[in-house]
């Protein structure tokens, strides 16, 4: 297994595992973000779908277009967080709300561009090919 691969299943398992301990926890995750606990159940269940396909459909797709599709969610990860955190800090208690509610949003994206991808040919190129094809 590449390392570029094992990379993105990683993604798509932490994206999993987070979405468990949302499920599991939701009540006792909530309350600190002062986000009611059905949000973070249904993105809890948001998450375990959207890194399961991440998981199925990685090998099947272009590494280039998970590269990209990757890069685009964490970049969007990035700011939802700092927006949450700045609606914090200026003592909004919707910034938990922003961060939870781009956790249930954007997996299921990122699973929907998954699977419309056209499959990569198994036997078209090397495991190791280039990411800037």
């Amino acid at each position: 297994m590449s390392p570029m691969l094992a990379g993105a299943t990683a993604d798509g398992v932490f994206k999993v595992v987070l979405g468990a301990a949302f499920v599991l926890g939701h009540t006792r995750l909530g309350d600190p973000l002062g986000v009611p606990a059905w949000l973070m159940a249904v993105s809890g269940v948001a998450l375990l779908i959207g890194g399961g396909i991440e998981i199925r459909y990685v090998r099947r797709r272009p590494m280039a277009t998970c590269l990209r599709l990757m890069i685009a969610y964490d970049s969007g990860w990035v700011v939802a967080s700092a927006a949450a955190l700045v609606m914090a800090w200026q003592g909004s208690t919707a910034g938990g709300e922003l961060w939870v509610a781009y956790l249930t949003a954007a997996p299921l994206l990122l699973a929907a561009l998954l699977i419309r991808t056209p499959a990569s040919a198994p036997d078209s190129a090397p495991a190791s090919t280039s990411v800037r094809e």
